[in-house]
């Protein structure tokens, strides 16, 4: 699972997408390519207190926005953001990969590397972007539930 950060620092890309290098914008991007997994805003204000609320949501919503991050799902409906790769632009993800919900630990995965076939519509209906989901046990759950 590559993302856009492992190429890039993260001021470069924040000038990319012609945001202001702040502090809190800077943290949320290290903290978000640390993780393997998508976290959610509530996840990311138990670590990050001095970044309060409003101020999170901004920087979340605008990384959305301009194609930094992407928004999925977890099996309770809860919005997770996880890091979008470089070919994303603002307004235009190319995020289409699966989302494994793991129905144990909660973790929402991106699994990038699967290869989906090519989707094809029936005539007149046009597509921008599509979400795939499945969830079942991740393999850290399912080793701990073997042993």
């Amino acid at each position: 699972m590559e993302s856009v950060v492992s190429k890039h620092n993260f001021e470069e890309l924040l000038d990319k997408h012609h945001l202001k290098k702040t502090g809190p914008r800077l943290k949320v991007l290290s903290m978000m390519a640390s993780k393997n997994t998508a976290t959610s805003q509530p996840d990311l204000e138990s670590v990050m207190s001095d970044i309060d609320r409003v101020t999170l949501y901004r920087i979340l919503n605008a990384f959305e926005k301009k194609g930094i991050i992407h928004k999925v799902f977890d099996l309770n409906g809860t919005a997770n953001y996880a890091m979008c790769h470089s070919n994303c632009e603002e307004h235009h993800h190319h995020d289409e990969h699966l989302h494994f919900n793991c129905t144990i630990c909660k973790n929402v995965y991106c699994l990038d590397d699967l290869n989906l076939p090519p989707l094809k519509l029936p005539d007149g209906f046009k597509m921008e972007g599509f979400t795939l989901y499945a969830n079942g046990t991740c393999p850290k759950c399912a080793g701990a539930i073997a042993k």
